[in-house]
C-alpha cells in the first residue's frame, strides 16, 4: 500500500481490516467479478472503485418514487444526499386530498391514482414506501405492476412481492431493539 498524501493502492489486508472481514474473503468476493488487483501489488483504488460502481449499477442516475407525503415522505423528498449519490426523486404520491398538489422538494404531490402512468413515464424502477400499513400491499402491487423492481419500505408490515422484485425494510424500532444489547439495563 502506498503511503502518500493520497492513497493510490490498497491491499486486501487493508480492505479486510477496514470492513472487519478477512483478506481472503475480500479476494474471494472480488474474484467472482474478475481480476482487480495484482498479487504483491494490491488494488489500484480508482480502478477498483470504478469497477465496483459498474458491478453495483451505480454509474447511472436512478429515478425514485416516494409514496406517502407525510412527515417521513416530506423528509425523504427534501433529503439532499440522494442526488449526489445517483438517485433522483422523480415523483411523490399520496391519497390525502389535502396533500395532493402541495409542493415538496421541487415536486408536486400527485394523487396515488396517477401512480402507474407516472411511474412508467419517468422510467422509475425504485420506490420508497412511507405510507400507512393498511394500504401498503395494494400500493406495492400497483408499483410492481407498473415496473418497479426495488422497494425500500418504512412500513412496519411484511409485504409480498414477486421473486424478481427486491424489497428492503427499514424499521427504526427493530434497529433500536438491536442496539439495546449494548446498553446497561
Amino acid at each position: 500500500m502506498a503511503h502518500t498524501e493520497r492513497m493510490v493502492t490498497t491491499s486486501s489486508q487493508e480492505l479486510g481490516r477496514r470492513l472487519d472481514i478477512s483478506s481472503a474473503q475480500i479476494r474471494k468476493d472480488l474474484s467472482h467479478f474478475g481480476e482487480f488487483g495484482k498479487q504483491g501489488t494490491g488494488y489500484q483504488i480508482s480502478y477498483l472503485i470504478d469497477q465496483l460502481q459498474k458491478i453495483l449499477h451505480l454509474t447511472k442516475d436512478w429515478s425514485v418514487a416516494v409514496v406517502g407525503a407525510g412527515y417521513l415522505g416530506h423528509a425523504l423528498v427534501n433529503y439532499k444526499g440522494f442526488q449526489s449519490r445517483g438517485f433522483r426523486v422523480a415523483c411523490i404520491f399520496d391519497a390525502d386530498e389535502q396533500k395532493i398538489g402541495e409542493e415538496m422538494g421541487g415536486l408536486t404531490v400527485q394523487n396515488v391514482d396517477e401512480l402507474e402512468e407516472t411511474i412508467q413515464k419517468n422510467d422509475v424502477q425504485m420506490a420508497i414506501l412511507a405510507l400507512p400499513p393498511e394500504t401498503a400491499q395494494d400500493v406495492t402491487d400497483r408499483l410492481v405492476s407498473a415496473g418497479v423492481k426495488t422497494l425500500l419500505s418504512y412500513v412496519p408490515v411484511h409485504l409480498t412481492v414477486p421473486e424478481d422484485v427486491q424489497i428492503s425494510y427499514s424499521d427504526p424500532v427493530i434497529q433500536m431493539r438491536r442496539m439495546t444489547y449494548y446498553l446497561e439495563p
